[in-house]
C-alpha cells in the first residue's frame, strides 16, 4: 500500500477535504491548510514527501512561494492546481518547477495517479525553476481539451524533443509551435518557419538545405537554407504531408545523422535545431498509398499533439471572442461584445474554418457593425450561407492539396443519411473535375463515417465507454481500440 507524507494547501474547505479523504484512503499521512505561511512554515521544518497546492491563496501566491521551496527543498515534488486553467498557468506552474499542473476541475483519480508517479520516481529529477517573465498569452481557452494540451506543452517547453503537430486547417498549428519555441530552452534562437505546401516541389531541397553557387540553372550565388537561418532556435514545417518524396529522404537523413549538405556542396553542416512539425492530414493514409516514407513519420511522430477543431471546444468560444475583439481595440476599432443568444449561435455552429473563420468573424463585427452589442441576427447574418453547416456534414469534398472544403449545399429535413452521403461523393467528383480524388477513398470515407459516429456516440453517454460500445453495439475492447486508432478526443463531462 502507497506511504508517504503529504502537505495539502488551498484556501477552499470542501477541497481541502475532498482531497485530504481521497489521499488518506488511499493511504497516505495528509496535513491541509487555508494559508501559504503554515505551508511554508511546514516545509522549512521538513516535513511532507509531497506538497499540493492550489496556486490562488489568501495570503500569498503559490507562483512566489514555489522558488522558495525549490531552493530550500529541491527534492520536494510540489504539485499545482488552478481554476484560472490559462496555457501561461501550465507554463508558469512548469517554469518554476512544479512536478504537475492540474485544473480545476480534475478527476481525483488522476490525482492519486500524479501522486503515486510523484511518490515512487527518483527526487534528483526535479529541475531547478527558471523564473522568466510571462507576459501575454499566446493561445486562449479554457476546455478540457485545451487543458491537456497546454500541459503537454509545459511538458515539453525544456526539452528538445521532436513534435508533430496534427489538426485540421485553421486550428492553431503555427501558433503552439511559436510558443514550444518562445517559451522553450531554444527562445533565444530564430524561429523559421516554412510552408511545405507552398513552395514549388523542384525547389523545396534548395530552399530547406540552402544551395551552391552553380548548383543549378539561374544559381547565380550561394543561397542559405531554412535548415541554416534556424541554426540554434526552431524550424516548424508546415504542411509537412505535401513534402515531395526526395526531399522526405533528404530531411531523414539530417534526423538521423544531424548533418546535411547544401545543393550542389559536397561538406557536411551540423543541424544544430529543433524539429517542429505539422499537417492537417493524416499521414498513415499517405503511407499507405506510398506518398509518405514511414521511417520519417516515426522520426518527426516523436512527440504527436493533435489540436482539437473549435467544434470539439465550443466553450471556448466566448473567451476566444472575447480576445479577438481586444485585439481589435489594440487595432484601433471600437470594442464590441456579445449578446448571449449570439454566443449561444456561435456555439451551435460547426466552424469548418475553425479559429481561423471565428476571428475573421470578429474582425468583420467589430470594423463593420456601430453597435458595441452584437446581435444573434447580425451573427446569423454575418455567418451567411456557412450556416447550412450547422446541420452537421462530416463528409467534405477535398477542393485541393491544401485541404480546404468544397460549400456544403442546404441539407434537406428528409434527407437519409445513404442520401446524405452520396450527395457528398457526388459533390467530391465534381471537385475533382476530369481527374479522380486521391487514392485510398474507400477507407478514408470510412474514417471520417466513424469518427463522429463514435465521438458523438461517447459524448451522448457523457464518455462512458461501456454505454458507448453497447450505443454502437461493438464490443468493448473494439471500441478502446477504435478510440485510441481514431485519436477520438475523450471529453470529460461538465454536469
Amino acid at each position: 500500500m502507497p506511504s508517504g507524507n503529504i502537505l495539502v494547501a488551498d484556501d477552499d474547505a470542501a477541497i481541502r477535504t475532498v482531497v485530504g479523504q481521497a489521499l488518506t484512503r488511499a493511504g497516505y499521512e495528509v496535513r491541509t491548510t487555508g494559508a501559504a505561511a503554515t505551508l511554508w512554515r511546514w516545509i522549512q521544518a521538513g516535513e511532507g514527501d509531497l506538497v499540493i497546492t492550489d496556486v490562488v491563496m489568501p495570503d500569498e501566491n503559490a507562483f512566489e512561494l514555489l522558488p522558495r521551496v525549490k531552493k530550500a527543498r529541491p527534492d520536494l515534488p510540489v504539485i499545482v492546481m488552478s481554476a484560472q486553467n490559462t496555457f501561461m498557468t501550465a507554463i508558469k506552474a512548469s517554469e518554476r518547477g512544479a512536478y504537475e499542473y492540474l485544473p480545476k476541475p480534475f478527476d481525483l483519480k488522476e490525482l492519486l495517479a500524479i501522486v503515486g508517479r510523484a511518490m515512487s520516481e527518483p527526487k534528483a529529477r526535479l529541475r531547478a525553476p527558471e523564473p522568466d517573465d510571462m507576459e501575454g498569452m499566446p493561445l486562449v481557452g479554457r476546455s478540457p481539451a485545451m487543458q491537456d494540451i497546454y500541459r503537454a506543452l509545459a511538458r515539453l517547453m525544456q526539452s528538445d524533443l521532436t513534435v508533430m503537430i496534427t489538426g485540421e486547417s485553421g486550428t492553431g498549428k503555427e501558433l503552439v509551435a511559436r510558443a514550444l519555441h518562445d517559451y522553450g530552452k531554444r527562445k533565444k534562437g530564430p524561429f523559421v518557419a516554412i510552408n511545405v505546401a507552398a513552395i514549388p516541389r523542384d525547389l523545396i531541397e534548395s530552399e530547406l538545405f540552402g544551395h551552391e553557387k552553380g548548383a543549378f540553372t539561374g544559381a547565380n550565388q550561394r543561397s542559405v537554407g531554412r535548415f541554416e537561418q534556424a541554426e540554434g532556435g526552431t524550424l516548424f514545417l508546415d504542411e509537412i504531408g505535401d513534402m515531395p518524396m526526395d526531399a522526405q529522404t533528404r530531411l531523414l537523413r539530417v534526423l538521423q545523422q544531424g548533418e546535411y549538405t547544401t545543393v550542389g556542396g559536397r561538406t557536411p553542416i551540423k543541424a544544430n535545431v529543433r524539429i517542429v512539425a505539422a499537417t492537417n492530414k493524416d499521414l498513415r493514409l499517405l503511407i499507405q498509398q506510398g506518398l509518405f516514407r514511414e521511417d520519417l513519420f516515426f522520426r518527426l511522430n516523436v512527440v504527436p499533439l493533435r489540436l482539437p477543431p473549435l467544434r470539439e471546444r465550443a466553450e471556448d468560444i466566448g473567451d476566444l471572442a472575447r480576445h479577438f475583439f481586444a485585439q481589435a481595440v489594440n487595432e484601433g476599432l471600437p470594442l464590441k461584445s456579445l449578446e448571449p443568444a449570439a454566443l449561444e449561435r456561435m456555439k451551435r455552429y460547426r466552424w469548418p474554418g475553425n479559429i481561423r473563420e471565428l476571428e475573421n468573424l470578429i474582425r468583420r463585427l467589430a470594423a463593420l457593425y456601430p453597435q458595441e452589442l452584437i446581435s444573434e441576427q447580425i451573427v446569423v447574418s454575418e455567418l451567411g450561407l456557412d450556416l447550412s453547416r450547422e446541420a452537421g456534414a462530416f463528409l467534405s469534398p477535398q477542393a485541393g492539396p491544401a485541404g480546404a472544403s468544397a460549400p456544403a449545399p442546404m441539407r434537406d429535413a428528409d434527407e437519409s443519411l445513404s442520401m446524405s452521403v452520396e450527395r457528398h461523393l457526388t459533390e467530391l467528383f465534381k471537385a475533382h473535375g476530369d481527374k479522380l480524388p486521391p487514392p485510398g477513398l474507400y477507407h478514408r470515407i470510412l474514417r471520417e463515417i466513424e469518427y463522429p459516429l463514435i465521438s458523438i456516440a461517447l459524448a451522448a453517454t457523457r464518455g462512458n465507454q461501456i454505454k458507448a460500445a453497447e450505443l454502437l453495439g461493438l464490443n468493448r475492447n473494439t471500441l478502446r481500440k477504435k478510440v485510441r486508432d481514431l485519436d477520438v478526443r475523450l471529453m470529460r463531462s461538465s454536469r
